[in-house]
């Protein structure tokens, strides 16, 4: 429920009225065309709209269900459990609690109520947390699967990760996140944007004082660093040298049929983490590029009279990015559509010989040959 883009037009409003420019909280809409003062009435918010409840429905399938299936079969067999696969988990997790917990609420605000929040401020400032955090733990579980893939791939030699360090490197990504979003539930708050037809129209969504703009736009430069340039940086050099070491590197000796299928395999899962890589750019850096636009050069949109559904669009754009990383992770290079349904193949079967039938499926799971399939299933 993060509502930059009304958040933004407050404090620009605020921001002139210090300057003693004839603007006042109850902002005149006019200028951005709205019909009666009410942002919700025209055609373009209308169209935002649809766009966004789609979009919402569609991140509460995809990302709600895949989520869960890869987290059934995570926790039901021990053979997916690889330090890849527990990284990807972080990801899965955060997105899983997005879908499940803000985005009906963010269904709500949006399109149910249009723009109106009424459930209270512990859960204004709740949702807005918690999609924030989710956001900074995606982009750290992405960096960690693009660090661990370059350490395997480049380095072979030197050892891996084990558990332990992978348990480090997974409670950092989350204390990360959980302390610098903070500010996001700390500044969220409830207040009357405008009146329509004796109607409140409950504003939710981060506030800063008009006299702690400087903090905001440090901390705002601090995370676009952090948690988007310095990431994207780090897994693109990650990825350039991964494509070299497998693409135009010669392998010495002599190479059997399993190095060969080897080498496919992970050529495969580096094109599929590169293409994970480019989608996160396309769908976040209009999304920063916006934010960037809106609170350092704000008067760019004063006049302009799209603003509002445009940035629904391209914040719709951005959420979208989880369910492509569900579609990558969780249907594409993990299987886990398999082991889900041996669950439910166990499950159904318990009802006439449940021990039997479940030594029976973990005697066939783990009589697995390590095969290309397995092997990339693994994305090792």
């Amino acid at each position: 429920m993060v509502d930059n883009g009304l958040r933004a037009m407050y404090n620009l409003y605020e921001d002139l009225n210090t300057r003693n420019f004839s603007y006042s909280f109850n902002i005149n809409y006019s200028d951005y065309e709205f019909d009666d003062d009410d942002v919700t009435k025209t055609r373009t918010f209308y169209a935002a709209k649809i766009v966004i409840g789609v979009a919402l429905a569609c991140i509460m399938l995809i990302c709600g269900i895949g989520n869960f299936i890869f987290i059934a079969a995570l926790a039901r067999y021990k053979k997916l459990r690889n330090l890849t696969n527990l990284l990807i988990a972080n990801l899965v997790i955060s997105d899983f609690i997005v879908a499940i917990v803000c985005c009906p609420f963010e269904m709500d605000y949006y399109v149910v109520k249009q723009l109106s929040w009424e459930h209270g401020h512990v859960l204004c400032a709740s949702v807005n947390y918690l999609r924030t955090v989710s956001l900074y733990v995606s982009t750290n579980a992405l960096l960690a699967i693009a660090v661990d893939r370059y350490l395997a791939i480049v380095h072979p030699l030197k050892p891996r990760m084990n558990y332990q360090t992978a348990s480090f490197l997974i409670a950092l990504v989350w204390t990360i996140s959980l302390l610098i979003a903070i500010p996001s539930a700390y500044f969220a708050t409830e207040s009357v944007l405008f009146i329509v037809k004796s109607q409140e129209k409950i504003f939710c969504g981060q506030i800063w004082p008009v006299d702690q703009q400087i903090y905001y736009k440090s901390y705002f430069l601090f995370i676009f660093g952090i948690e988007f340039v310095g990431p994207v940086l780090t897994m693109t050099l990650c990825y350039a040298r991964i494509s070299r070491e497998l693409w135009f590197k010669a392998v010495p000796g002599f190479q059997t049929e399993q190095i060969r299928k080897r080498l496919r395999c992970r050529r495969k899962t580096v094109l599929v983490l590169m293409c994970i890589l480019t989608a996160y750019v396309l769908c976040w850096a209009p999304f920063y590029g916006f934010a960037i636009v809106r609170d350092f050069f704000p008067t760019v949109f004063v006049k302009e009279k799209h603003y509002l559904s445009a940035f629904y669009i391209v914040e719709c754009i951005a959420m979208s990015n989880s369910m492509i990383n569900t579609m990558c992770f969780v249907t594409v290079k993990n299987n886990t559509m398999k082991y889900f349904k041996k669950i439910m193949l166990l499950r159904w079967r318990s009802t006439y010989s449940s021990s039997k039938c479940s030594a029976e499926l973990d005697l066939k799971s783990s009589g697995v040959p390590v095969t290309e399939e397995v092997d990339c299933i693994r994305l090792k």
